[in-house]
Formats: structure tokens, sequence, C-alpha cells
């Protein structure tokens, strides 16, 4: 019983995280359009759930792709 529950609160978890992440992507793709490298999509998927969410903030200030750049950078998300 305890494994269950451990492994749907992880289950949920992992949903929000992804759903985060995509809704992140979509923000930047709108803000951005085709501009936005394949690149930054990769690393904006390894981002955590609280990454994402604070992602999602930061990039209302985002004048460029150089703001995203700076911002991945800072949390320790290295080009690849």
């Amino acid at each position: 019983q305890e494994g269950r529950q451990e492994g749907r609160q992880e289950g949920r978890q992992e949903g929000r995280q992804e759903e985060s992440v995509q809704l992140a992507l979509r923000l930047l793709r709108r803000r951005f359009g085709p501009s936005l490298a394949s690149a930054h999509e990769q690393r904006i998927c390894n981002l955590s759930l609280e990454q994402a969410e604070a992602l999602m903030e930061a990039l209302l200030d985002f004048q460029a792709l150089t703001d995203l750049e700076i911002w991945l950078t800072a949390q320790g998300m290295a080009p690849t």
C-alpha cells in the first residue's frame, strides 16, 4: 500500500514537471518563434518543476534569446 502511494506521488510530480516544461516551451516559442533552437529546448526539458515554474515567470521579462541563455546558465543548465 505504501509503495503504491509513493508511486502515485512520484507520478503526479513527474506529470506536473512535464506539464510545466511544455507550457514554458509553448510560451517561449510564442515569444521567439522559430529562433528558439532545439539546443535551448533540450536544456529546458531538463529543468526541475521549480525551475520550469521560475522560467515561466522570468520569461515575462525576456527581451531576446540572450536573456533565456543567461537565465539557463544561471540555473546551471550549461549548453550541450
